[in-house]
C-alpha cells in the first residue's frame, strides 16, 4: 500500500514524532510505501510531494515543527479543489491519506472522506480544543513554555512594582491559559469561555498591590470583555474565515494602567509556545498516534481519527473530532477562581 501524509494548520511540537511513528511502523511492519505532501492541503492540491521513508524520518523525534511543512490552505474555497486533490492522490499512487491537523485540517479530511477519499485523521492542536480526544500533542509543550515564562516574570513584576499581562494562545478555548496560569501562580486568568469584567480585573489588580505584591494576569488570545465594557479591534480573516487574533494583552495592559494608575506591561508569547522541541509527554502521545494511525490505514478503517481516551489510543469517527470544540467547563474555571486577586 502507498500512503500519503500531510500536516496542516499551525505547526506544533510533536508533528515529526507522528510522521516518524507512522513511517517506521508502516515500512517495517507492513511493507507500506509513503509519500509526503508539502504544506498541508496545498501539497495534494498542486501535486507537490517529497520522498518519505526511513532515512527521511531518522533523527526527527525531538525536532519541533514539521518536515512536511504546513499551511492553512482550504481546498473547498478553491475552484475544483476536491477534484484536483483526488487527481493528484491518484497520480502519486496513493491508496490512502493520513491527515495530521486541527479543526480546519480534519474538517477538510471529514468532507473528503464523505466524498470517497480514504482518509485517517490525527488530531493536532496546542489549544487542546478538539473533541473526541482527552489531549492533543503540542498542548503539554505549550503549557510548559508558558509556565516557565510566568515563573520568570514574577521576579520582574516584583522588582519593578508593575502588573504584567501574559498573552497566551487560545482562540476559542482557554486550556493553555488555565493550565499554565494555575501552574505558574498567576493572580488572574482570563479565558474565551468567560467574558471578563474589566472593572473586576482592575479591582483584583489593586487588591494584589495592596498586599505589597505585583499581579500577573494570564489572558488567552481569544478572551473578550463583557459587552460594552472595553472596546476591541477585530482583524483580517484567514482562508477558513477565522479572524487573526492578538492584541488583547496590550489592550488589557493599557486599560489596567489607565484605570488604576499602576504601571502595566504586556508580554505576548505568540509562536514561542509552539516552537522548539516537544516535551516527553508530547513525544509519547504523538508517536503513539502515528503508530495507531498507520494501523487504522492497514485495517482499512477510513473516515476515522485516532484519539486518546485515558491511557488508551482508540479510533473514533472523523466527524466526532470536529463536531464541536472542547472548551473549559464552568466548574473547572470556578475551581481556580478562588485564587484570583
Amino acid at each position: 500500500m502507498r500512503v500519503g501524509m500531510l500536516t496542516g494548520g499551525g505547526d506544533c511540537p510533536g508533528l515529526n514524532a507522528v510522521i516518524r511513528g507512522a513511517v517506521r511502523k508502516g515500512v517495517t511492519a507492513h511493507g507500506h510505501e509513503f509519500v509526503g505532501f508539502r504544506d498541508g492541503w496545498r501539497g495534494p492540491l498542486e501535486g507537490d510531494t517529497m520522498t518519505l521513508g526511513i532515512d527521511e524520518v531518522r533523527g526527527i523525534l525531538p525536532r519541533g515543527g514539521t518536515i512536511l511543512g504546513s499551511s492553512r490552505t482550504n481546498p473547498f474555497a478553491i475552484e475544483n479543489g476536491v477534484e484536483r486533490i483526488k487527481d493528484n492522490l491518484a497520480a502519486a499512487g496513493c491508496d490512502a491519506l493520513i491527515a495530521i491537523g486541527g479543526e480546519d485540517t480534519l474538517g477538510v479530511a471529514t468532507k473528503l472522506a464523505d466524498l470517497g477519499v480514504n482518509v485517517v485523521g490525527v488530531p493536532k492542536t496546542i489549544d487542546n480544543d478538539l473533541s473526541g480526544t482527552d489531549f492533543t500533542f503540542g498542548f503539554d509543550t505549550a503549557v510548559n513554555i508558558a509556565m516557565e515564562a510566568i515563573d520568570r516574570l514574577h521576579t520582574t513584576a516584583e522588582s519593578h512594582h508593575r502588573a504584567l499581562v501574559v498573552e497566551v494562545m487560545g482562540r476559542h478555548a482557554g486550556w493553555i491559559a488555565l493550565h499554565s496560569g494555575l501552574a505558574g501562580g498567576a493572580n488572574i486568568i482570563l479565558i474565551p469561555e468567560r467574558p471578563f469584567d474589566i472593572d473586576k480585573v482592575c479591582a483584583q489588580v489593586e487588591s494584589r498591590f495592596a498586599t505589597h505584591y505585583s499581579p500577573i494576569i494570564v489572558v488567552a488570545e481569544g478572551a473578550t470583555p463583557l459587552e460594552g465594557t472595553m472596546e476591541l479591534v477585530s482583524g483580517e480573516k484567514d482562508a477558513f474565515g477565522h479572524v487573526r487574533l492578538g492584541g488583547i494583552g496590550d489592550r488589557l495592559a493599557h486599560e489596567i494602567e489607565e484605570r488604576t494608575g499602576r504601571e502595566a506591561r504586556a508580554v505576548v508569547l505568540g509562536h514561542i509556545q509552539r516552537g522548539g522541541t516537544p516535551t516527553a509527554f508530547d513525544r509519547w502521545l504523538a508517536t503513539r498516534f502515528g503508530l495507531h494511525a498507520i494501523q487504522a490505514v492497514t485495517d482499512g478503517e477510513f473516515g476515522t481519527m485516532v484519539a486518546l481516551r485515558g491511557t488508551e489510543i482508540v479510533r473514533v469517527p472523523l466527524a466526532e473530532g470536529t463536531s464541536e470544540l472542547k472548551v473549559v467547563r464552568p466548574e473547572l474555571y470556578e475551581e481556580v477562581e478562588v485564587l484570583f486577586g
